[in-house]
């Protein structure tokens, strides 16, 4: 079986860290996520694999290329415009000769939830489904027994519980259903839509439910709940980097080949912890932190419950807590985050609650001494603040902040 992993879209809702990279690409345990569904495709024996590309693409392709250093095999197919799910599938369609499983690239999955639908599968095409108390923003299934009655796209009422997650397995002849599948209120073509004219044209499409892995970072700050996730996996310390003498390492850790952890310096874990980093002395990294390779942590920093990316520098007695910081950021020393709970974050307009958050930080910024951001304040990309400031709003692409 042929998977098709869509991963096309940009992911407004990730900005600002989606300024240089798509929504699959963002880091969750030292991976970018769309690492993570190769993973477990690769774990359930399924090898081949369709990835639309869109958004950024050559970053995707840069970093997996033909999928042979994963054990795959990767084909790439561009979707040039986001017309919506149905639209992507259907550029597949020149590759696909039998049964294939879809998957959202920016969705987290472990191999559980792969072999769910794969041994579930029946009819003439199968839904995975998982259960969420709160559904607002999600694809509802409405099911008799196992077979899907209905997909509402986000319902207005409480109709189920049962959250589509965007897997499926299909047969050649979707193909032909989504030639026929008309625009979507939204202004795209949905594969929901698609499916629900099966399900009227007397097709049988199965449900099946899953209580494996499933996460939808839909927001940036959701990265910390994918990253502290992951971590709790962690089964077993690798230490394949030098910890110096009076350094402590407690927990679950992962430290990657050529890092040093220098004297004095304290770890618990869950912690991860890249290649070639530098980190202390006297540095404490706390539990569900994960620091990228090529970075390097200071004297007397204190991170936790954070994602630093990789090729940062975290300047002497700094504090960071409840945050993300993108690539290629140096970071002076003394910068404080403080962190709020239950946060209105404006995003194009509308406001989203983040129920707790320090500060998220994109790529390539330039921050200075002593400085301070208030509770759920992002900074953009390739930004400049000066030493003593206080970072009271949001910081758009190329800022100089005196």
């Amino acid at each position: 079986m042929k998977a098709v992993i869509l991963a096309a879209g940009e992911g407004q809702r990730c900005k600002p860290l989606t300024l240089t990279r798509s929504k699959v690409m963002l880091f969750a345990a030292n991976k970018p996520i769309l690492e993570h569904v190769i993973n477990a495709l690769a774990h359930c024996g399924i090898i081949d694999i369709i990835i639309v590309v869109g958004y950024k693409k050559e970053r995707i392709m840069d970093y997996f290329q033909d999928g042979v250093g994963l054990g795959v095999n990767i084909t790439y197919v561009e979707q040039k415009g986001q017309l919506g799910t149905a639209h992507a599938i259907k550029k597949v369609a020149p590759h696909i000769d039998d049964e294939f499983i879809v998957l959202n690239g920016d969705n987290i999955v472990e191999s559980g939830t792969i072999s769910d639908i794969l041994e579930g599968h029946s009819g003439d095409a199968t839904v995975l489904t998982v259960t969420r108390d709160k559904t607002t923003g999600y694809g509802v299934v409405v099911s008799d027994k196992n077979r899907v009655l209905k997909i509402v796209e986000k319902p207005i009422e409480d109709l189920s519980h049962n959250v589509n997650t965007g897997i499926y397995i299909f047969k050649p002849d979707i193909f032909e259903y989504i030639e026929a599948t008309s625009v979507s209120k939204y202004g795209e073509y949905a594969i929901t839509d698609t499916i629900q004219a099966m399900i009227d044209a007397g097709k049988t499409i199965s449900v099946v439910h899953s209580k494996s892995t499933w996460i939808d970072a839909v927001h940036s700050w959701d990265l910390l709940r994918s990253n502290a996730s992951l971590l709790e996996r962690c089964e077993k310390s690798v230490m394949d980097g030098t910890i110096e003498e009076g350094a402590v390492v407690k927990g679950n850790v992962i430290i990657g080949a050529n890092t040093i952890i220098r004297s004095g310096s304290y770890i618990i874990g869950p912690v991860v912890i890249g290649k070639n980093c530098d980190i202390g002395p006297n540095a404490v990294i706390l539990p569900s932190t994960t620091i990228g390779n090529n970075s390097t942590v200071e004297s007397s920093v204190q991170i936790k419950n954070s994602i630093i990316m990789y090729d940062a520098r975290i300047g002497a007695f700094s504090y960071i807590s409840n945050s993300i910081i993108g690539s290629h950021n140096s970071i002076g020393s003394h910068f404080i985050t403080q962190t709020g709970e239950n946060l209105l974050l404006e995003i194009n307009g509308v406001l989203h609650n983040a129920e707790k958050l320090g500060t998220v930080i994109g790529d390539g910024n330039v921050i200075q001494h002593r400085v301070l951001t208030e509770p759920g304040k992002m900074v953009a990309t390739g930004c400049n603040v000066a030493s003593g400031v206080i970072i009271s709003k949001n910081l758009p692409r190329d800022s100089i902040m005196l």
